[in-house]
């Protein structure tokens, strides 16, 4: 866990299980990754919008949103590919924290970063799902809604993901989402893999 140095973490007056109780609602992460175009932000934002009509805070944080502010400053490269996940991931553990479900939707490309942010998670005792929008790069190619593929194998653009930079598919994701499943049905899937929100909150203090 990176910290910077002279500070010191301070506790506030109220804690998670108050704050989750005086909501009702437990916070979670759900983390959305696959290829470029592969229908990761369309699942997500539906998920966000059916959490949000169901009476449940929920905050998208999409990888292109992200880079208009937060992580504004990274390029492509595999160390900023890296941090871009670190960043989005400290974002989300904030949000779930807070009692929100955040919606991750990045291509996180690499397994080692998802790990990680799956491990800040669980270090905090916040759920974390995985989910896996695994279309095949040749269904990306044909949508290609910002043309990206097209400029990547035209020479125009390097490091794509998924033509010259590489995408470490998760081995056991909580959800995995194949190309063929509507958007309807992929919601029901994600949700069925969240934790209820009693009336009751139960869980465990944030370890620090």
């Amino acid at each position: 866990m990176m910290t910077s140095a002279n500070v010191t973490w301070h506790e506030g007056a109220v804690g998670r299980m108050e704050r989750w109780q005086s909501l009702g609602a437990r916070g979670a992460t759900l983390w959305f990754t696959g290829l470029p175009a592969s229908g990761k932000s369309t699942v997500a934002a539906a998920v966000e919008a059916r959490l949000v009509r169901d009476g449940r805070a929920a905050y998208r944080l999409d990888g292109d949103n992200l880079r208009h502010g937060v992580c504004g400053d990274l390029g492509f490269s595999p160390a900023d590919r890296e941090e871009n996940v670190r960043r989005t991931a400290e974002v989300a553990r904030l949000l779930a924290d807070a009692g929100t479900i955040a919606i991750v939707s990045v291509v996180s490309p690499f397994a080692a970063g998802r790990a990680a942010a799956r491990a800040l998670h669980e270090r905090d005792g916040l759920q974390f799902v995985e989910i896996f929008v695994n279309t095949p790069v040749e269904e990306c190619i044909r949508r290609d809604p910002k043309g990206l593929y097209k400029r990547a194998r035209a020479g125009e653009l390097q490091g794509m993901t998924g033509v010259d930079a590489p995408y470490e598919a998760p081995v056991d994701p909580d959800v995995e989402l194949t190309f063929g499943c509507d958007v309807g049905e992929a919601v029901e899937r994600v949700l069925s893999a969240l934790d209820p929100a009693p009336a009751a909150v139960r869980g465990t203090q944030p370890a620090r």
